[in-house]
């Protein structure tokens, strides 16, 4: 039976592991965060965040002066393990799955009896019961749930289903689902996660969990395409999308998105791959969507070189890089790919303000030509400004400071200043 003397580890400590870590370690558990990376475990010991979330740098400095929380790069023994490590694809798109089994071959030598192990990590169909897998063989010594009567562990699922610059708020409210290896790893989990969410949590097996946090995605990277494949058809005929999509949402059944530069991100981006890679010839809808958005990326970077050409433009200047507004979040970001696709073949000066981001990513460092800059010196120094990220700060940009820039909006945030 958990209690709040029990010691929870969780394991990665990125844009979901850390926050998690800190949000059970202020319900009074006493948490262990564990992450490979020597240099985030250094910044995190000294009070210092690795990554942009509201809130994050006050929670974690009270978080550490309550002693409630540590760092670690090894796995210390523990009560209960969340492992939240990344789960990416290949080049060929296939998931990649080795981040999660050296999460699970590091916490194996440590995990005793009535141990719960959690994943949290997004991941493929069945990727549950591997992790059962592979704790058996490195763990003859304990019986594992579904293949024993008496199992000696619990082993379940529980996808984080959170907001990037909402994070904290999202782990507390939001209704979870939780699936287990079995009907009692379920419960297990379920009574673990009752005891510092206020949302429901919904029992099913492992394997729904998994598929249900696919699914979720992929309908979400369905209804992003439609957008952007619009936007690709107005952009053929001449006509304003943005009038399109306002006038056709007054319809009381329709709610078509606002289109953009891609997708990107961790989980979108990534997830609908996941299940076409368990059912390559059952998903072409899947497949159809995930094609639409990455041609819309290429379809804008097209239109920049056109343009480029056709103005003589001598100076660049990208707004956002993030795949969303006010993060700092660059994965899988399309604004970050097409910023990067340009500058490379421009002979000219690029300027990229990103707010949310202190140096360039190394695809754009290594430009010679390629600075980061401020909102003010990037809109006075271009002759073209492509505004990739919604971000607050270039909302309320005033319009004489566009007076005579070459403008093109991939989030509509400037369209109605001509």
């Amino acid at each position: 039976m958990l209690n709040k003397s029990s010691i929870i580890s969780v394991i990665g400590l990125g844009y979901v592991g850390l926050p998690t870590a800190l949000v059970i370690a202020n319900r009074g558990y006493t948490v262990i965060g564990v992450d490979t990376n020597d240099k985030v475990v250094s910044q995190i010991n000294r009070g210092k965040v690795p990554l942009f979330e509201p809130d994050l740098d006050l929670t974690l400095k009270n978080t550490i002066k309550s002693y409630k929380f540590s760092v670690s790069s090894e796995p210390q023994p523990s009560d209960v393990f969340i492992i939240s490590v990344p789960t990416p694809f290949k080049k060929n798109k296939v998931p990649e799955l080795k981040y999660l089994r050296k999460a699970v071959q590091s916490i194996a030598p440590v995990i005793s009896q009535n141990n719960l192990i959690i994943l949290e990590s997004t991941s493929p169909v069945g990727t549950t019961e591997k992790v059962r897998d592979w704790l058996a063989r490195l763990r003859l010594d304990l019986n594992m749930p579904g293949t024993s009567k008496e199992p000696d562990i619990y082993i379940a699922h529980s996808p984080e289903r959170v907001l990037p610059g909402k994070v904290f708020k999202e782990l507390i409210e939001n209704d979870r689902v939780i699936g287990g290896i079995t009907p009692e790893c379920t419960g297990k989990a379920i009574s673990f996660y009752n005891s510092f969410v206020s949302g429901k949590c919904h029992a099913t097996s492992a394997k729904t969990a998994e598929l249900i946090k696919l699914s979720e995605n992929a309908f979400r990277d369905n209804n992003i395409a439609f957008a952007n494949e619009i936007s690709m058809i107005c952009e053929s005929l001449n006509v304003d999308v943005w009038e399109v999509i306002e006038l056709a949402n007054m319809h009381p059944r329709v709610d078509i998105l606002n289109p953009g530069p891609g997708v990107g991100g961790h989980c979108i981006a990534v997830d609908p791959w996941f299940i076409v890679d368990s059912a390559p010839h059952l998903t072409p809808l899947i497949q159809s969507a995930r094609k639409v958005n990455t041609n819309k990326s290429k379809t804008i970077i097209k239109k920049i070189r056109a343009k480029i050409r056709r103005e003589n433009i001598q100076n660049i200047g990208f707004l956002g890089l993030s795949y969303k507004a006010n993060i700092d979040d660059l994965r899988e970001s399309p604004s970050l790919q097409i910023a990067e696709t340009v500058s490379n073949k421009f002979d000219g000066k690029v300027f990229i303000c990103e707010p949310n981001i202190k140096q360039l990513p190394e695809g754009l460092k290594k430009n010679r030509n390629t600075a980061l800059v401020s909102l003010k010196k990037c809109i006075d120094s271009s002759d073209l400004l492509v505004l990739l990220t919604d971000h607050k700060e270039f909302l309320d940009v005033p319009f004489e400071n566009l007076k005579g820039k070459k403008v093109i909006d991939t989030r509509g945030v400037w369209q109605f200043k001509g």
